[in-house]
Order: C-alpha cells, then sequence, then structure tokens
C-alpha cells in the first residue's frame, strides 16, 4: 500500500503535469503524467535559458575582425556597420594578434558593467567571462572561431525576442525514451566536426552510444559535456519537420552497468535555428541516423 506521502507525491505531479499539458497543448497518453511532468519541466526552463540577456534570441549581428583597425557603429562608412539604432560612430576594435583592444570615437558612451569606457582589452569569449560592452540596448563581446576572431552582437529589444511565441514539439512520447548502452572507447577519439560557419573543430568522443528503435541497431557517438555526454545528430525528419541542419541532445553518462538513458523527448534546435548569426556545430557522418525521431522539438518557424 502506498504510504502518504507517496500519495501525496503522485497527486501533486499529476495536477502539476495537467497544468504544463494545458499550457503546451501536449497531452499524449503514450506517456506517463511523470514524463510528461519532467519534459514540459525540462522544455519550460530552455524556453526561459532562449529568452534570457545571454540567451539566442537576441543575436543580432556577427562580424569577424580584420587584422588592423576596425572602425564600427551604424554608419555605412565603418567597416563594421551596426544596425540603426547604434550610435553612427561607435569607437575601433583593433586586432593585433590575438589581442582586440577597444577605443571609443568622439561622444559615443560606451559602457561596462555601467560604467563608460573609453580604452581596454577585451577578454575573449574562450575566456570564460568576456568582456562585454553595452550602447542603449546592445551589448557586444569578441568570440574566437579557429583562427578567426569576431564581434557577436546581441539587441535585448530584438523583434524575434519581442515576436518569439514558442517551439512546436512532437506530442512527448515514451517510446523515445530508449535505453542506450554506452561502449567506451580505450583512449577518446579525435572527432572532426564541422560548424554552419565553414570551420571544422577537432573535439573528443569518449565512447560510442548504441540503441535499438523498431528492432534495428543505431548507434551516436557523443562529446564529452562536464559529467554528461552531448549529441549533435540529424534523422530522416531533418531538413522537413525538423531543423536541416539537426539537432541536439544533452544526457547523462553512463551508469555501473554502461546504461544511459536517451530520451529524444529532449531534442531541442541548435542556436542557427533561430539566427544566423551564430556558429553552431553540425552532425558528422556518422550521427546521421537513418530513422524518424518523431520526437522532441520541430523546426522553427518565425512569428509561430
Amino acid at each position: 500500500m502506498e504510504t502518504l506521502n507517496q500519495m501525496v507525491k503522485t497527486f501533486v505531479l499529476s495536477i502539476l503535469s495537467i497544468i504544463i499539458l494545458q499550457s503546451c497543448g501536449n497531452k499524449n497518453p503514450n506517456a506517463s503524467p511523470e514524463h510528461q511532468y519532467e519534459v514540459n519541466l525540462w522544455h519550460t526552463k530552455r524556453i526561459d535559458g532562449l529568452k534570457k540577456d545571454t540567451g539566442w534570441l537576441n543575436l543580432v549581428g556577427l562580424y569577424w575582425l580584420e587584422e588592423g583597425e576596425n572602425t564600427f557603429g551604424s554608419s555605412d562608412k565603418n567597416k563594421i556597420v551596426f544596425p540603426n539604432n547604434a550610435p553612427a560612430e561607435l569607437g575601433t576594435l583593433t586586432l593585433i594578434d590575438s589581442t582586440v583592444i577597444f577605443n571609443s570615437k568622439g561622444e559615443s558612451k560606451v559602457q561596462l558593467n555601467g560604467e563608460t569606457v573609453t580604452n581596454l582589452e577585451m577578454k575573449l569569449d574562450i575566456s570564460g567571462n568576456p568582456t562585454i560592452l553595452e550602447s542603449g540596448s546592445l551589448r557586444w563581446f569578441v568570440i574566437k572561431r579557429g583562427d578567426k576572431f569576431g564581434i557577436r552582437l546581441r539587441d535585448l529589444e530584438s523583434e524575434l525576442l519581442k515576436n518569439f511565441n514558442g517551439i512546436e514539439r512532437f506530442p512527448i512520447d515514451s517510446l523515445w525514451k530508449l535505453n542506450a548502452k554506452f561502449e567506451k572507447y580505450n583512449s577518446p577519439k579525435k572527432v572532426m566536426i564541422p560548424t554552419a560557419i565553414g570551420t571544422v573543430e577537432e573535439s573528443y568522443s569518449p565512447g560510442k552510444l548504441t540503441f535499438k528503435i523498431d528492432d534495428k541497431e543505431y548507434s551516436l557517438e557523443p562529446t564529452s559535456a562536464g559529467k554528461g555526454l552531448f549529441v549533435v545528430f540529424a534523422d530522416l525528419t531533418s531538413g522537413g519537420e525538423t531543423y536541416g541542419a539537426g539537432r541536439f541532445l544533452y544526457v547523462q553518462g553512463p551508469d555501473s552497468n554502461n546504461n544511459v538513458e536517451l530520451d529524444f523527448n529532449k531534442a531541442y534546435n541548435p542556436p542557427c535555428a533561430f539566427t544566423k548569426y551564430a556558429t553552431c556545430p553540425l552532425p558528422t557522418e556518422s550521427n546521421k541516423i537513418r530513422v524518424r525521431i518523431t520526437a522532441g522539438e520541430k523546426n522553427f518557424k518565425k512569428g509561430q
């Protein structure tokens, strides 16, 4: 017989699941209330992350720096032309080897953490603590991709952010919550991962995930992500119902028996599905699987 605490927990989960399901319009008898609640809660946090100042919905520019001085602002006389809501001349960004120096121009009031700055060396995104400069609703910082350095620009009042109405998903279905076996490599395998900007990045895979769909075996090659695993994959829905360049999936690391829970209901769109200013990894050939994964996020359409 259930204890009182178990009964209360089950009741609360059911009520919360019903509330979230009603708000998402995502009812499916092929998933338990607990599973639907878990996935919907995950998706709610995912949407909240997209809307944050550091999310992907406010990206409005990506500008690659040339060696030497790069003038920037909204005037078309600059090397880097910002949107019209920026001052005509903001200053210069000087790239010398792997160092980027900012100098302000004229009356432009560029700020860092609320304080006006006129000259500084900018920390890159790969440092984990990039320098983020501000002007009005605009925010920009320096990214490094391969041997290229660029300015990533955000607008906290971007049209995409203001008009965002969510992401359509397949109905949650527990059939897509699979058990995979993790086959660890003797040593991490070097993998060359293509990106949306045409570069190739070197990474390492700790092992292979094998699983079955309709009694047929498939495999994916993840990379390490903290204590978990990160998968970039494409399937037979890619380019139609789902984003053409594939989707992402984070999973927990293997347990003591090398089992991994692979819940495709949590498959989600890469940043490039929302903005052309992202630099996304693409699926390797080994991660393009010949099966329809009808779970997770569908292709994003602006204004949906």
